[in-house]
């Protein structure tokens, strides 16, 4: 899979507006059939700092992600609300889904 994780500066006075700012790229987003995951974090250390984890299923996936209409939409109305340019980490992993974080198992409860 391609596993992306971005950060996305917005602007001060429109942070709190960010979710309803990208709603439609989201959903859009979500409904492509090789998206894994298309999920927004806010930073509590920078409230205007938004984490996006991504993650598609294949190169094939991902680049029709970003030739998709709605990912074109965003590239325009995206970066006028961001005080920089987004930092990205992009990579390809041999998984296709979350892996259990062993060193901190939860016992399964009755």
């Amino acid at each position: 899979m391609i596993f992306i994780t971005a950060k996305f500066r917005v602007r001060p006075e429109q942070a709190d507006q960010w979710p309803d700012i990208t709603a439609d790229f989201t959903e859009a987003t979500r409904q492509e059939p090789g998206c894994l995951w298309f999920e927004w974090s806010r930073s509590i250390a920078d409230p205007t700092e938004y984490v996006l984890v991504e993650a598609f299923r294949d190169d094939e996936a991902g680049a029709a992600h970003v030739q998709s209409a709605h990912f074109e939409a965003a590239q325009q109305k995206l970066p006028p609300h961001l005080v920089e340019t987004p930092r990205i980490v992009n990579a390809n992993i041999p998984q296709d889904d979350w892996s259990l974080l062993g060193e901190m198992a939860v016992p399964e409860q009755a």
